[in-house]
């Protein structure tokens, strides 16, 4: 196996870098929550800031567990497929902080194996369907990376919502630097904007 190489026209040096800064966004969304914010319902659906960092913990260890036939130290909690979404919500007995240890050491795992496999390795998804399947780490670390960053944007809109807290790696750094006045304003001509089509 080979080592990581920082040659920009690897593409693994890309592979590494959006999947740590798509976990980094995540997590900073539990940055100053309290226990009760972090895991709060804010859709209809249930999504929840702690409930993200745990599903993208049981997803990354799928993938780079299961998928590639290695093992990963399991997660803190112990799961049953046959109930829906277990994922996506931290039960009472569930802590913060294991996981999000979950998440940071399924991480090194991966970030381990995506830099030394070639990234022509081949798996198996069993739970895909059967035509497509089979695939390679460049494919998975590349659903992955879209995977991590969808749920990194449900976290920031789910923290918006708790507490109006915004930004992709930091606070804010993403959006115009402006009071809450011009927010107001912008927002109320955005609504006049839609409006028009009612």
């Amino acid at each position: 196996m080979t080592t990581t190489s920082a040659d920009p026209a690897d593409p693994r040096t890309h592979l590494l870098r959006y999947l740590r800064e798509a976990r980094e966004s995540l997590l900073l969304k539990l940055d100053g929550l309290s226990e009760y914010d972090a895991r709060r319902p804010l859709t209809p659906t249930g999504t929840n800031v702690l409930g993200l960092v745990k599903h993208a913990a049981f997803t990354e260890h799928g993938y780079f567990g299961v998928v590639f036939d290695q093992r990963v130290e399991p997660l803190s909690w112990g799961f049953d497929f046959e109930e829906d979404n277990i994922d996506m919500w931290a039960t009472p007995e569930q802590s913060r902080e294991a996981l999000v240890t979950d998440l940071r050491r399924v991480a090194a795992h991966t970030d381990r194996f995506v830099g030394t496999a070639p990234l022509t390795t081949r798996g198996r998804v069993p739970w895909w369907p059967a035509e497509k399947a089979e695939v390679t780490v460049h494919q998975i670390a590349l659903h992955l990376v879209a995977e991590l960053h969808r749920h990194a944007g449900h976290a920031d809109i789910v923290r918006e919502l708790v507490d109006g807290e915004v930004g992709l790696r930091s606070r804010g750094n993403n959006l115009p630097e402006r009071d809450t006045d011009w927010w107001g304003a912008y927002r109320e001509r955005v609504e006049e904007a839609a409006r028009t089509f009612r």
